[in-house]
């Protein structure tokens, strides 16, 4: 499985490509640049229409702005987005496929574009690319039948500026093609001898197509050894069962090269990586934090008609025996369902993305 067919999208000639943006918020053919208001304004005062009049939206506290509402059949094909690092737990991102109300995407913007905490890291992911300095991008194929809405709310209380890009096609959409779905939960801490989930009662058909975690750690020593399951179709017991929290991300023994060799060592590859490694900085930073992300894109986890995913949490104790851990673990879960929503867990609020 590959970008190109993830929703079963054929190439098909009848089609119009548009894009959404400040300069063009309705991706109408012919309005962009056309702007004579907006938060460029007063650079471009000299210049006038035309000139980056309107490169970016202001959103106030508290508030929900509309970044695309796209009326007819069509699929979003990238997105790209930039706001300053310290908005980037304090955004929620929502999509809404068809008119359904509830949001089919629901994750902090920072997590959705594989950078959790608030910190750049270069992301090099076929479906996520993140660049210098806080350029996020993906490339998820998101088809619609009749409508697409893209939202932004703004938990802070103060305002924030975002720049925004929409790219999409308008046109026929092939009749089984499915819709994506993103969820975030966060376990801060995990209570102990449980498990952090990332999907529960999640209805299909479908197919499970990524996992980013923010992985912060409260205890010293090795965090990883815990599995990551996923039980297909109301199963008690898991299908899938991994070795290890580092071998689902497609790392070995710790993620670490050795004292000689800078220890932990971020790698950031297609389908999977662990780009971001904070270390304590003997102040303040007092706890190691990680950004670890796999993509599902070869090796699609497909269910008929449910989906339960999860993570253990588990170090090493004397005796050679599990320690439990109680960690700071936030997971942004992506898969595709032929539903336009379904079951998700609360809303994120300000109080529980916040990085502290």
């Amino acid at each position: 499985m590959t970008l190109g067919n993830l929703t079963g999208i054929s190439a098909v000639a009848n089609v119009q490509s548009r894009s959404i943006s400040a300069e063009n918020p309705t991706g109408e053919p012919g309005q962009g640049g056309r702007r004579t208001e907006g938060t460029g304004a007063h650079a471009a005062r000299d210049l006038g229409q035309g000139w980056k009049v309107s490169p970016s939206i202001e959103i106030g506290p508290g508030e929900t702005a509309t970044l695309a509402d796209i009326a007819g059949s069509g699929c979003i094909t990238h997105i790209w987005l930039t706001t300053h690092t310290d908005n980037w737990r304090r955004l929620v991102l929502r999509s809404y496929w068809d008119g359904d109300e509830a949001p089919a995407v629901e994750a902090p913007v920072g997590d959705f574009f594989c950078s959790g905490w608030g910190r750049f890291a270069q992301v090099n992911a076929l479906p996520v690319s993140v660049n210098p300095n806080g350029g996020f991008n993906c490339y998820w194929e998101m088809p619609f039948r009749e409508q697409a809405r893209l939202t932004i709310e703004n938990t802070s209380d103060e305002k924030v500026i975002v720049y925004f890009q929409v790219d999409y096609w308008l046109g026929e959409v092939a009749a089984k093609s499915a819709y994506l779905h993103a969820q975030w939960r966060r376990s801060n801490p995990l209570p102990s001898k449980t498990v952090h989930t990332l999907l529960d009662g999640v209805e299909g058909p479908g197919h499970y197509v990524g996992t980013y975690i923010a992985w912060g750690v409260n205890s010293s020593g090795w965090w990883g050894e815990g599995e990551v399951k996923f039980y297909l179709d109301g199963e008690e017991y898991p299908t899938i069962c991994g070795t290890g929290t580092e071998d689902y991300f497609g790392g070995a023994w710790n993620f670490d090269l050795g004292p000689d060799r800078g220890g932990y060592a971020e790698f950031s590859t297609p389908y999977l990586g662990m780009p971001q490694v904070i270390r304590p900085d003997g102040q303040y930073a007092s706890q190691q934090r990680f950004g670890m992300y796999r993509f599902h894109l070869p090796d699609p986890i497909r269910f008929r008609e449910s989906l339960r995913v999860d993570v253990q949490a588990l170090g090493w104790r004397s005796g050679g025996r599990y320690l439990p851990l109680q960690d700071d673990i936030a997971s942004t879960a992506f898969f595709y369902s032929s539903k336009t929503s379904t079951t998700r867990p609360e809303a994120p609020t300000h109080d529980v993305m916040e990085i502290c």
